[in-house]
């Protein structure tokens, strides 16, 4: 080592070839292909760009990363423009990326396919999710910038055709970086309130695709969604289609439209109430006539003509029946009667008692509160006591003596 090179740390040669680098290249844009991507928790973005015979490590700080605005993934070409930096920990060198722009596809398209494949994966643009919107809409709630040409296209095509409607605004930015987030809350004002809408519409009037591109970022769509109550989307014109025109339940090609799908003309129902109303006076008086002809014939039949005439011949034909009634009631008597005294016979010759008249009496014993019918003399013992029953009265004796045959 000669006296006259001073060595120098390692941290000051890396410091060295840091500034001369900065100072050599500058800002620059480099081409190549995306490989080993990582994201870590803590946002930043870390990848190795690379073409057929040489590559560079890159690193997207997550304050970059989050500006860009499509999904950096494996295997897509791009142009990176950054800065070229030394990692002092390692001693190498990286590409510090700060804008992002694929090669034969512009950003804001790239990250368009990338979250409409992923929406629809998720079913999100499903048809058969889509709600109809109600028929006659009392309250309206519009998400939309208070000052822009939509909200006037809409509300004077609203007014002229449907004026009985409470209109709702919800003022936000249709464009720029915080417009998304500002819908997305408009539509979290909304789920918040007690009395809710019966519909909700997100319009803006028609600009480049870089305008309009609030309306397809991933938390308008998912507010969309999310929403209680049906949702029309009418943002742009008619060659416009945004993510959450897909995922409302009825899309409208432009704001006036939008106003034209939510109301009815007021001029066209009020001519279809009159004609209804001429075709159900015509069906009421067609139904009376009817009803008048069915009553006076019914007023016709003789039993409203004449009612008293079958009672007059209900009364007769009483009267002819109620001699017949008295003969055959008297003869059914006199066979009652007849009947009566034949069974009276038959009853009287099988009579016991009538046995007594003749000088016959019955005996029984009486044992306590009991008696029993005496016919032999063996069932008594000196001393019981008998009781006799004659043809008039009964008598009480004491045995005496027996004597058995």
């Amino acid at each position: 080592m000669s006296s006259g090179n001073k060595p120098v740390s390692v941290s000051v040669l890396t410091e060295a070839i840091r500034h001369s680098l900065n100072q050599k290249f500058g800002r620059i844009f480099v081409e190549g292909e995306i490989s080993g991507i990582t994201r870590p928790q803590s946002g930043h973005i870390y990848l190795t760009l690379k073409d057929k015979h040489a590559q560079i490590n890159a690193v997207i700080w997550r304050s970059a990363a989050e500006r860009i605005p499509f999904q950096p993934e494996d295997g897509q070409k791009v142009i990176c423009g950054g800065y070229i930096d030394i990692y002092p920990q390692r001693g190498t060198y990286q590409l510090i990326v700060q804008q992002l722009q694929p090669i034969g596809i512009g950003a804001i398209e790239l990250a368009f396919r990338q979250l409409h494949a992923k929406l629809q994966t998720e079913g999100l643009f499903d048809p058969a999710r889509k709600r109809s919107l109600p028929r006659l809409p009392k309250r309206i709630a519009v998400i939309t910038s208070p000052t822009g040409a939509a909200i006037r296209d809409f509300m004077q095509v609203l007014v002229r055709r449907w004026p009985n409607v409470e209109l709702l605004v919800l003022p936000v930015q249709v464009q720029g970086t915080t417009a998304a987030d500002q819908i997305a809350g408009a539509f979290d004002q909304i789920s918040k309130m007690e009395s809710k809408p019966d519909l909700v519409v997100l319009t803006r009037g028609g600009g480049s695709k870089e305008d309009l591109w609030s309306f397809s970022q991933e938390q308008v769509c998912r507010a969309v969604y999310n929403c209680e109550v049906p949702v029309v989307s009418g943002v742009g014109h008619e060659i416009d289609v945004s993510l959450c025109d897909l995922v409302a339940d009825v899309r409208a090609l432009t704001p006036s439209e939008a106003a034209e799908r939510i109301v009815p003309n007021q001029r066209e129902v009020l001519q279809h109430l009159t004609a209804v109303a001429s075709r159900l006076s015509n069906s009421i008086a067609d139904k009376l006539l009817v009803a008048k002809s069915e009553l006076d014939q019914i007023a016709n039949r003789p039993v409203f003509a004449r009612p008293f005439s079958m009672i007059e011949k209900c009364q007769a034909d009483l009267e002819s029946m109620e001699p017949r009634l008295r003969r055959a009631v008297t003869s059914k008597i006199q066979l009652t009667e007849k009947d009566i005294a034949a069974m009276a016979g038959k009853l009287e010759a099988i009579n016991p008692l009538a046995v007594l008249s003749r000088g016959y009496s019955v005996t029984q014993k009486i044992d306590g509160d009991s008696t029993s019918l005496i016919t032999s003399a063996d069932q008594l013992n000196e001393g019981d006591t008998i009781e006799t029953t004659l043809q008039r009265g009964k008598v009480t004796s004491s045995v005496v003596s027996i004597e058995t045959d």
